[in-house]
């Protein structure tokens, strides 16, 4: 039977619920968002069905990829419209056409990430592009393998722990099945990620006029937006505003991503799940055939190559990763240093913000727009405190000699 005595030792892939016979095996969120298995002891039946699955209890072996490209997608409009290169949709799009089926990370109507699949290259753009939230990943695992028992080419991405998870509920391999998971620096927490879109709407649907107030709705969100180039990215919100007459407007909220509060605390890690700062699939260790990336660096590895609209990492792990599938891909062989180099999160974890678990004893007692900056100013005042006594205990120790 599951049991989570350590929250660094769940990454939240659901493998566990998913291959549970009585169905007895529940997710529940936590006070920082995270959601963890909850077993009803009565109808469990001791199989160890749960264990057997878990990628943490069972953590792959660390490997080097067999080759390593440079890539980018042949079709610029695609490229413009993905985070780096446009590898995914390539990808996804050779999976459609052999009348496979393809699965990854989407919006749903409340904004929420969830996992999802298609079976039309229509549907391959819900899942382009970057979505910095633990996706919710539901019973997709077992439609995954009904797929695949049916004789369906499947193309599963996700995060190395999703990826290790379904590898294990799956419990064999499948020549039909591509895995894709991408260089991951960790999830953020999706109570952080509600509370932010909450606040974005109360703040724009606030009126002039005190007896009245505004409907704002969200129509896009774009984590990567490259119109101002791919090094410098914006976080994009499309909003609705309709007034009290019904008049209706739509506004652009544009934000250079490290300027953008709910991306400033993700990028120092303060709202990370806990198995992230531990993470078990580093390494290439989660079993995927392919692992994409940005291509950090690219201006000074592939300088002569690089234009500023986009350029993804691609990393072949499995000698089964059909070439058949990049052919729309403009791919040059790099070394595995040249990716290192520049993406240390292929095998470090994220070290934990100093202030994590003051963020979340005031996560409810405070607005994010005030927290995170307090939080992330708190800990350069942390560090500042604790250099100053180290330099003091160093002078009092040369005296006393």
């Amino acid at each position: 039977m599951i049991n989570i005595l350590d929250k660094q030792d769940c990454c939240g892939c659901s493998a566990c619920i998913q291959v549970c016979p009585k169905q007895c095996i529940t997710m529940l969120e936590d006070k920082e968002g995270f959601l963890y298995p909850q077993v009803n002891t009565y109808d469990c039946i001791d199989c160890h069905l749960c264990e057997k699955v878990c990628p943490v209890l069972h953590s792959g072996k660390p490997r080097k990829p067999l080759n390593v490209y440079a890539a980018k997608n042949k079709d610029e409009k695609i490229r413009l419209q993905s985070s780096s290169g446009g590898v995914f949709s390539s990808l996804a799009e050779a999976i459609i056409n052999a009348g496979g089926v393809v699965f990854g990370a989407k919006f749903d109507e409340e904004w929420k990430v969830v996992h999802g699949y298609t079976e039309t290259k229509d549907g391959i753009a819900d899942f382009r592009g970057s979505k910095y939230v633990q996706s919710w990943m539901g019973d997709n695992f077992s439609k995954v393998k009904y797929f695949l028992d049916n004789g369906r080419k499947v193309l599963f991405s996700g995060t190395p722990c999703q990826v290790a998870g379904l590898k294990r509920f799956l419990r064999k391999p499948y020549e039909n099945l591509l895995t894709v998971d991408f260089i991951s620096h960790g999830v953020p927490s999706p109570k952080v990620w509600r509370m932010y879109l909450k606040e974005l709407l109360e703040n724009h649907s606030v009126s002039s006029n005190p007896m009245s107030k505004k409907s704002v709705s969200i129509e896009n969100i774009s984590f990567r937006d490259k119109r101002l180039g791919w090094k410098k990215f914006s976080c994009v919100f499309m909003l609705s505003i309709s007034d009290e007459n019904g008049e209706k407007k739509t506004i652009s909220l544009s934000e250079m991503f490290s300027e953008n509060t709910y991306m400033k605390g993700f990028l120092e890690n303060l709202y990370l799940r806990p198995a992230c700062h531990h993470c078990p699939v580093k390494c290439l260790s989660s079993g995927s055939d392919i692992t994409i990336a940005d291509f950090w660096g690219m201006d000074k590895v592939l300088c002569d190559k690089d234009d500023d609209l986009g350029y993804s990492v691609m990393l072949l792990n499995n000698v089964n990763a059909s070439f058949k599938l990049i052919a729309k891909l403009d791919i040059t062989e790099i070394g595995y240093e040249d990716i290192l180099r520049y993406n240390s999160p292929l095998e470090k974890s994220a070290v934990p913000d100093i202030n994590r678990n003051y963020f979340f004893i005031n996560l409810d007692n405070k607005s994010l727009s005030l927290l995170i900056p307090h939080a992330l100013r708190r800990r350069h005042l942390l560090k500042l405190i604790y250099r100053i006594r180290t330099k003091i205990k160093t002078l009092i120790d040369s005296v006393g000699k």
